[in-house]
């Protein structure tokens, strides 16, 4: 009972293999990151009469995908680093529950957002 099996080891090739198609990843996000910046520049011309809010939330969930994919290319290092099944399981843990609750924080800012763009505050706010 006290044995934790086999060593759970990366052949190098793929490693070598999975870190090049991370950095090819990043890479291809780092081109999308790039067009929707220039989307949302263009967009923020195109919207006079919203221009700070269309802007705001442009921001704002750019903002957030670019926390949210880094993350994810952290966590692929991590897994890539991991020594056996444990630390992958614990690894996958920590990133779920990370990314949880960034995900409800974020989807609480661009609500609080929208709301101010829109002329009100969220319901229930107001006393």
């Amino acid at each position: 009972m006290g044995k934790t099996g086999p060593n759970f080891e990366i052949p190098p090739e793929m490693r070598a293999f999975a870190e090049q198609s991370v950095a090819q990843a990043k890479q291809a996000f780092d081109g999308f990151i790039a067009a929707a910046r220039q989307v949302a520049a263009t967009t923020e011309n195109q919207a006079v009469s919203a221009r700070l809010g269309v802007k705001d939330v442009g921001e704002l969930a750019i903002g957030f995908a670019e926390r949210n994919i880094a993350s994810s290319f952290e966590f692929a290092q991590k897994l890539l680093a991991a020594k056996d099944i444990q630390q992958v399981l614990a690894l996958h843990a920590d990133y779920v529950g990370q990314q949880t609750s960034a995900l409800t924080d974020q989807a609480k800012e661009l609500s609080r957002c929208a709301a101010k763009m829109a002329g009100g505050a969220p319901k229930g706010s107001q006393g």
